[in-house]
């Protein structure tokens, strides 16, 4: 018997796939099986009806069990992971994409409500919203004549990285500022260009001189903790740090210093440690807002990467390049 297979439970099938986006991947898929992952008796069970399917594909996401490491004897029809969410790390040993089968995420297609996220924390930043949510909720605070607040008009942001999620989020900075610098050395001067971005030529030239940080860098082996106390000091006085990109390219330790002795604002949605340690020191700052990593695609924008999959498994079926393939090397950088 060889069927794909779908293996989801209903609440990722109802927002990565609604409406007939579903019904067209079953169309795509032909002979298939749909497998709720949440009545799933272990492992064996797992195994066992990748065994009997012996599928050509798996529609996955965040529920789908491990792929066992020996999928190629087990399943040896195998062929590709349409995989909705991002980081594929719990679903796929390293082993199994180096054996060269064909692996593809929602990659850009949730570069756009990723960037809408950093807009928000930024504007957070701006108007102090975290400290403000705490005094009026809990305080009985309000306003003063020596209440200081900054718009992000004509500010001066620097965006730390600049692949897809940071030229979204260059995009969507326009209408505030023309004042918008990124490093990322690797990226052609053709797209800073193209998107009125002016390129810095070092990190420490980008923190010094900007009023705004977004942090969109990948995370690298030369980027571990590449943010370091240094970077974060030469920030200007009521400067914002934003991080939508990777916690660990932040020495975080340095961060939270930084944050309770210099007039820096925060916003952070992803941390070197996730969840966040309930004794984080980040926790209870007044200047630093935080999210639970919320920046990816929301609820109802999982649609999205939903579309983004059905297009790939078009693309495969047709013998066509897929989108935005996972190499082993991004598969090294994921979380």
């Amino acid at each position: 018997m060889k069927e794909n297979i779908i293996c989801l439970n209903e609440v990722e099938a109802e927002t990565f796939l609604p409406n007939d986006l579903l019904d067209k991947v079953k169309e795509l898929l032909g002979s298939h099986r749909c497998v709720n992952p949440e009545e799933l008796d272990g492992e064996a069970e797992w195994q066992e009806i990748l065994r009997k399917c012996n599928p050509e594909i798996l529609v996955a996401a965040w529920a789908t069990p491990t792929l066992p490491a020996d999928l190629p004897q087990l399943a040896p029809n195998f062929r590709y992971v349409c995989y909705l969410p991002g980081s594929v790390r719990n679903l796929i040993p390293r082993s199994i994409l180096e054996s060269g089968i064909h692996v593809t995420n929602w990659s850009g297609s949730v570069s756009r409500t990723v960037a809408e996220c950093a807009i928000l924390l930024t504007l957070c930043c701006m108007r102090r919203v975290r400290y403000w949510t705490e005094e009026m909720h809990l305080k009985g605070g309000w306003k003063t004549s020596e209440t200081v607040t900054q718009s992000l008009f004509e500010r001066r942001v620097g965006i730390h990285g600049f692949g897809l999620i940071a030229q979204e989020t260059a995009k969507l900075l326009q209408p505030f500022t023309p004042h918008i610098s990124a490093f990322s050395p690797s990226v052609p001067e053709e797209i800073f260009r193209k998107l009125g971005v002016s390129r810095c030529d070092s990190l420490e030239r980008l923190f010094s001189e900007s009023d705004v940080i977004i942090e969109l860098a990948a995370l690298t082996e030369h980027n571990q903790k590449i943010i370091t106390e240094a970077l974060l000091r030469s920030l200007p006085d009521g400067a914002a740090f934003v991080n939508v990109g990777r916690g660990a390219v932040v020495d975080e330790e340095a961060l939270a210093r930084v944050a309770a002795e210099k007039d820096l604002q925060v916003a952070l949605d992803v941390y070197g440690v996730e969840p966040l340690p309930k004794d984080s020191p980040f926790r209870g700052m007044p200047n630093v807002m935080l999210l639970p990593h919320l920046a990816g695609p929301t609820t109802d924008r999982r649609q999205d990467a939903g579309s983004h999959a059905l297009e790939n498994l078009r693309r495969y079926l047709q013998g066509e390049p897929l989108l935005d393939e996972l190499t082993v090397g991004m598969y090294d950088r994921a979380s």
